[in-house]
C-alpha cells in the first residue's frame, strides 16, 4: 500500500517507533529510524528492516530537544530518502512529580521534546509534502492529551498541546494532500511504563505483575495493555486511501480510560 512512500519516524529506536517504522517498511515504506541506543542494536534493526521488506532503511540520530536540530533533522532525511510523504512524531520523555516540587529543567525537557519538536518536525516537513499534494503527519499523543493525571504536569501540558497543534495543522492543510492526526494510547507497556509499574510495586511493596494489574485496573477498564503493533496499525490506516478525509481527529487506543 505504501510502496515509494518515504517515512519519518522520531523515537524509533525501540518500543512504540520501531513497531510503526516496521509496520509502515512491511507496507513498502523507505523509512528512516531516530533515537538512542546501542549502535549495534540500532544497526541490527535497521538491516533486519531492510532484508525483511525489500525496502531502505536509514537511521539518523538528532537532537530533537533542539529546534534547529530538529528541522536540520527533518531535511537531512528527506534528502536521504528522496522526500518525505509521511512523519510520524513519536519521541517522547515522561517525569512525575507535584507542580510545586516540579523540577524546572525537567518541565523544559518534556516540552521541548514531547511538544517543541512536534512543531518544529511538522515546519519542516509540511513544504516537502505541500509541494508534492500528499503528506500524512501522526502525532502520537496520549490519553493525556484528552485527561489529565495527578503529578504529570509537564506530560499531561505537552500532549495536550500536542492534541491542539494537530487540529491546526490539519486546518491549515485541509485543501493540500496532507493530513494530520493524533493516535492517543492509553497504558503501553512500553520501558517509559514499566519503570513507572517498578515504582509502584516498590511503593506497595508487591510483585511487578501485581502492581501492573493496578496500574491498568486505575485507568484502563479493559485491564489490557495497548501493543506497539496495534499503534502501528492505526497509523498504517492514517497513511491509507480510507484515511483520506481524517484529519485533525483524535484516535484513541485506550482500552475504554477516556470513555469514563
Amino acid at each position: 500500500m505504501l510502496t515509494g512512500k518515504h517515512a519519518v519516524v522520531t523515537g524509533s529506536t525501540s518500543g512504540i517507533g520501531l513497531a510503526i517504522a516496521r509496520e509502515l517498511a512491511a507496507n513498502g515504506a523507505n523509512v528512516v529510524l531516530n533515537g538512542f541506543g546501542d549502535a549495534a542494536a540500532i544497526e541490527k534493526e535497521r538491516v533486519n528492516i531492510e532484508l525483511e521488506f525489500n525496502v531502505k532503511a536509514h537511521y539518523i540520530n538528532a537532537d530533537l530537544s533542539d529546534p534547529a536540530a530538529t528541522r536540520e533533522f527533518i531535511d537531512t532525511a528527506a534528502k536521504a530518502l528522496g522526500g518525505v510523504d509521511i512523519l510520524v512524531n513519536n519521541a517522547g520523555i515522561q517525569y512525575t512529580a507535584p507542580i510545586e516540587e516540579f523540577p524546572v529543567e525537567r518541565w523544559d525537557a518534556i516540552i521541548a521534546l514531547n511538544l517543541s519538536a512536534v512543531f518544529h518536525g511538522t515546519a519542516a516537513a509540511l513544504p516537502h509534502m505541500q509541494k508534492q499534494g500528499w503528506g500524512r503527519i501522526i502525532n502520537i499523543a496520549s490519553a493525556h492529551g484528552l485527561v489529565a493525571s495527578v503529578h504529570k504536569s509537564a506530560y499531561v501540558a505537552a500532549k495536550h498541546g500536542v492534541v491542539g497543534l494537530t487540529k491546526v495543522t490539519a486546518l491549515e492543510n485541509a485543501e493540500t494532500g496532507v493530513t494530520c492526526n493524533a493516535i492517543c494510547p492509553g497504558w503501553v507497556r512500553t520501558p517509559l511504563v514499566e519503570k513507572q509499574i517498578e515504582a509502584l510495586a516498590a511503593k506497595q511493596g508487591v510483585d511487578v505483575e501485581a502492581a501492573a494489574k493496578e496500574l491498568l485496573s486505575e485507568k484502563q477498564p479493559s485491564l489490557q495493555f495497548v501493543t506497539p503493533g496495534q499503534l502501528a496499525g492505526a497509523a498504517v490506516f492514517l497513511c491509507s486511501d480510507s484515511a483520506d478525509q481524517m484529519t485533525g481527529t483524535t484516535l484513541s487506543l485506550d482500552g475504554g480510560w477516556t470513555a469514563r
